[in-house]
């Protein structure tokens, strides 16, 4: 029988792969729990667990095109990865493809549980336009607080399916941490590519910041964005959300590896200091 020392080493050298690649960033990942919370502890192996779910449709489109999503890991603490909202914001197309890979690698799955929507507007992405099919703008959508009936914003908080079948799945999950890919164009001044948060992700975002070298812009720098996402979810939810501006027209596959370790950082549970 192995004696309780052997049995602690074995479960420090579990968490190696993970503390390799937040080290390698200088990044220790912070979650959105209470402070001074006990920190999830991993579990045993499980390989036929880690293995990423199908994709499975979760509901339609205006054009009635599948809104997908799987899982990875089996771990405690709950992420979101949300490949996509606006149809012509596509460079996070590369980071929704490899991340499952890239999280398994680094030893998350017993850490956490990952959930990946695909693409939240499909019907935008094939008309390579910024809105849904009836000219709504699902970054607007929500029913936060601030949202506002109107222009490209919808009749109503929820009348586009895309954007009812992703509030469902954000209050079915509760999710701990909400990691959104976006892009924009750069203006005459300001960053190229930067990291924006809502609610109690202050820190998320800085230590993002430090691994990606995307700088931290709050939403309270940035014009009103009434019914958004970061609206409701992290100011009237509570939850932690973290939006990756892309520089917009940047190879995806650049923008996946200048993030790769500020993503998996920010995925991961908290680590005893």
């Amino acid at each position: 029988m192995p004696t309780p020392f052997l049995l602690l080493a074995a479960s420090r050298f579990a968490l190696l792969p993970v503390l390799a690649v937040l080290c390698a960033c200088n990044l220790a990942p912070v979650g959105g729990g209470r402070r001074g919370a006990a920190e999830p502890r991993p579990t045993a192996a499980d390989p036929a667990r880690a293995t990423p779910t199908p994709w499975r449709t979760i509901g339609t489109s205006v054009e009635s095109r599948p809104l997908e999503l799987r899982t990875v890991g089996y771990g405690p603490r709950r992420a979101l990865w949300i490949g996509g909202i606006h149809g012509d914001e596509t460079e996070g197309s590369v980071a929704t493809e490899l991340l499952p890979e890239a999280f398994l690698a680094a030893g998350l799955a017993p850490l956490a549980t990952l959930t990946i929507v695909k693409d939240v507007n499909p019907d935008g992405r094939a008309a390579r336009q910024r809105r849904n099919a009836r000219g709504v703008d699902l970054n607007r959508n929500y029913p936060a607080k601030n949202y506002r009936p109107g222009d490209d914003r919808g009749p109503a908080a929820l009348s586009e399916p895309e954007a009812q079948a992703l509030h469902d799945l954000v209050l079915e999950l509760r999710p701990e941490i909400v990691l959104v890919a976006h892009s924009w164009g750069r203006k005459a001044s300001g960053p190229r590519a930067f990291i924006n948060f809502d609610g109690p992700a202050d820190r998320i975002a800085r230590r993002f910041a430090v691994a990606s070298g995307y700088p931290v812009v709050p939403s309270t720098d940035i014009h009103g964005t009434p019914g958004s996402l970061g609206s409701f979810v992290g100011i009237d939810l509570g939850i932690p959300i973290l939006t990756i501006e892309y520089a917009r027209g940047d190879d995806p596959k650049q923008c996946w590896e200048a993030t790769r370790a500020a993503i998996l950082g920010a995925i991961a549970p908290p680590v005893e200091s």
